[in-house]
């Protein structure tokens, strides 16, 4: 099985999964990338799964659904381009003979599923969307920093060999803001480096790991003395994990 980032816009991502025969595209904001890769590697798209409702994840569903009759699957709960198979939390659906398992993830919008897999050639996957960026985490544009904070701990339970298919190219700004929280952390500073040198390769720095994330992103640490002491100086009312969360979030929101 392949995994494969196309990149579209600015700096997305969307995740091409195949077989050699058969493919499933994640979050396709532009049908255009996705179109010319399936006609070079000669694939048949056979799923388009959907973690939320934003453009940039949606702009290319009606094309390429016209173009190759996959079928959709998105959160039930956000306006996806219909027709599409609505899921929530438990759900699990059949693609490339994997069991994709939804988990909800709300915080970034509403509604917001990812998409887990246990084993694709030897290692769980995991498609997050806008939720859990390497080094960070979506903006909290619909929901509350408590349910971001679930949804993240949600995450960072998965087993640490988890591949995390992020669909933004966010780290190494993630990563300068990581250090102005942590700038103690080793394994973020090693990891700051190997990424960077991608870069310069123009390669990608995604995926990332769960094991990797719960070293090095603040957002999975902030209950971390080291997070909760730096977030306290920037914000001294930041009193519970919650708030603490929030501050952190804002924080970000400002870092320049």
């Amino acid at each position: 099985m392949k995994i494969i980032p196309l990149p579209a816009f600015a700096d997305n991502y969307l995740w091409l999964v195949h077989d050699g025969r058969r493919a499933l595209v994640v979050d396709p904001g532009d049908a255009q990338p996705v179109l010319e890769a399936l006609q070079q590697a000669g694939l048949q798209l056979t799923a388009i799964l959907v973690t939320h409702h934003h453009a940039d994840h949606t702009g290319g569903v009606q094309a390429l659904r016209e173009a190759t009759g996959a079928e959709v699957f998105g959160p039930a709960g956000e306006d996806i381009p219909a027709p599409f198979t609505p899921l929530g939390d438990g759900d699990t659906l059949m693609a490339l003979g994997v069991q994709w398992t939804v988990i909800d993830v709300p915080g970034h919008t509403a509604g917001h599923i990812a998409f887990y897999a246990t084993d694709i050639d030897g290692a769980p996957l995991l498609f997050c969307g806008d939720t859990l960026f390497s080094g960070g985490c979506g903006r909290l544009f619909e929901g509350t920093p408590a349910q971001m904070l679930a949804s993240l701990d949600r995450l960072a339970a998965l087993p640490g060999a988890t591949q995390v298919c992020c669909a933004h190219e966010y780290t190494l700004s993630n990563l300068r803001f990581a250090r102005a929280v942590e700038p103690g952390n080793q394994d973020l500073r090693q990891y700051e480096e190997a990424c960077r040198a991608l870069r310069a390769q123009a390669l990608p720095t995604l995926p990332s790991t769960v094991a990797m994330e719960r070293r090095i992103n603040p957002f999975l640490r902030s209950r971390e003395r080291t997070v909760r002491q730096a977030v306290q100086e920037w914000r001294a009312t930041a009193d519970d994990e919650t708030a603490v969360f929030a501050a952190l979030r804002q924080w970000k929101n400002e870092f320049k």
